[in-house]
């Protein structure tokens, strides 16, 4: 069996997702096929890996390639396909997405998966996922694609519709949302057997459901303690907890992603929003510069005294893999096409997340049915941009862009519409040769 991994040099994801596949008897004898075109970082991600597989008792084999003349080679005769690029790096590119927006009154936090940041990564990356799919069709056109890249909704959904490889967009959120609640609220006796359903799009999935082990519903008693979390200052969550209060559900992402997905937080006219939220803005360029360094120091270390043990961890890679390599079933919540309306009351080319069965034919997502009304509006004024982007990825036509800033929540809400344009102008010509023409 074959597993590539593709941006392998996201060392730190990487070691993550094969680490749990070496954790695994059913994929632990694979050939491991590390692709990326940064030399250093697949160099530094090989180190790392070889030395995981020699604690791990030496199975499997690990390859690497190097640059786009490499890559169909790396993908050859692939089994699964796991996507974690991220086209421009921080440097240049997330730069670009918040300082460009910053001299025009707006402001981020991580601008990975709506707002204008999310629209900028989107189009500068499908054009590379387009190169990865032609490819994938000729060297391994049976492969399940994996995809781990932000924005999620954008590229699986582009994926799904414009090419013809298996999909499946992957995040982290839907398997620690109803934990991290409980917990927080300090009701973590009612963790133990609890019973939950999630649905909606990524970054914005709803805990429609939870109970506990006895069928108890827990949301009269989380919606009991949630005034008092709020109201510390110190609480980092609150945005989350608002939902609850204003729209009946908690959503599966962290409240600096949903600070930005709406109109509600961000709003130069009450700065003071902030404070009270505790809402972290420019997060994703501090984040990104801290773990540059991180890493950096935590290669030196794992250099100096070795790799220690993995122990598998809650990413759904592997277990997905498992499941159908051994026909034993597995839940997850996947990113897939609204295909006969799984969510009946959004768009069926929206892409969705929803529980799917994994098993030896695949993987099989779930009806869910109806989300409550202002769930489902809450999702659609995402849902607008991300079908705008990906027809603007689609036609390469720069009137699409523009639409799909103008009615991004945040980017509507602060700025007028010849100042987007202006901005989209701005952000085009900065990025450069990392995004296609547009007429």
């Amino acid at each position: 069996m074959k597993i590539t991994f593709m941006g392998a040099g996201s060392t730190v994801f990487a070691r993550n997702v094969i680490g749990d596949c070496m954790c695994s008897e059913a994929l632990r004898d694979s050939v491991f096929a590390l692709y990326d075109i940064d030399g250093e970082r697949l160099k530094e991600s090989e180190t790392i890996l070889e030395a995981m597989r020699k604690t791990k008792g030496d199975y499997g084999k690990i390859e690497c390639y190097l640059g786009v003349e490499q890559r169909k080679d790396a993908l050859r005769d692939a089994d699964f396909v796991v996507n974690a690029i991220q086209v421009g790096l921080y440097d240049p590119c997330t730069i670009i997405d918040f300082e460009v927006p910053k001299k025009y009154g707006l402001r981020q936090t991580i601008g990975d998966t709506l707002g204008i940041g999310g629209i900028m990564r989107a189009l500068r990356t499908i054009p590379v996922m387009e190169d990865f799919a032609r490819d994938m069709q000729e060297v391994c056109p049976n492969a399940l694609f994996l995809n781990y890249t932000n924005p999620m909704a954008m590229l699986a959904g582009y994926m799904q519709r414009y090419t013809g490889v298996k999909t499946v967009g992957l995040c982290h959120s839907v398997q620690v949302c109803s934990s991290g609640l409980l917990t927080d609220l300090g009701m973590e006796d009612k963790l133990e057997g609890r019973k939950e359903l999630i649905a909606g799009i990524n970054h914005m999935a709803w805990l429609l459901e939870i109970k506990d082990k006895n069928g108890v519903d827990l949301y009269p008693e989380i919606k009991s303690r949630i005034d008092a979390k709020i109201a510390d200052p110190d609480y980092c969550n609150k945005v989350r907890l608002e939902y609850i209060k204003n729209f009946g559900y908690y959503c599966t992402e962290s409240s600096e992603h949903n600070s930005e997905y709406n109109m509600f937080y961000i709003k130069s006219k009450y700065p003071q929003l902030i404070e009270r939220y505790n809402i972290p803005l420019d997060e994703y360029p501090r984040r990104c510069v801290n773990q540059i360094e991180g890493w950096k120091k935590e290669y030196a270390e794992l250099m100096e005294n070795g790799v220690k043990e993995h122990e598998r961890s809650h990413e759904y890679a592997s277990h997905i893999m498992e499941a159908i390599v051994t026909s034993k079933p597995y839940q997850i919540g996947g990113n897939v096409l609204n295909t006969d309306h799984l969510i009946t009351n959004l768009p069926a080319e929206a892409c969705v997340e929803v529980p799917c069965l994994v098993n030896g034919y695949g993987i099989h997502p779930c009806h869910v049915g109806a989300l409550p009304v202002q769930c489902a509006a809450m999702n659609m004024t995402n849902i607008n941009v991300q079908l705008l982007t990906i027809e603007a990825a689609r036609t390469r036509k720069l009137e699409h862009i523009y639409q799909a800033a103008m009615l991004d929540p945040h980017t509507g809400s602060e700025l007028d519409i010849d100042t987007i344009k202006k901005m989209v102008d701005d952000l085009i010509a900065a990025h450069g040769d990392f995004l296609p023409k547009y007429n």
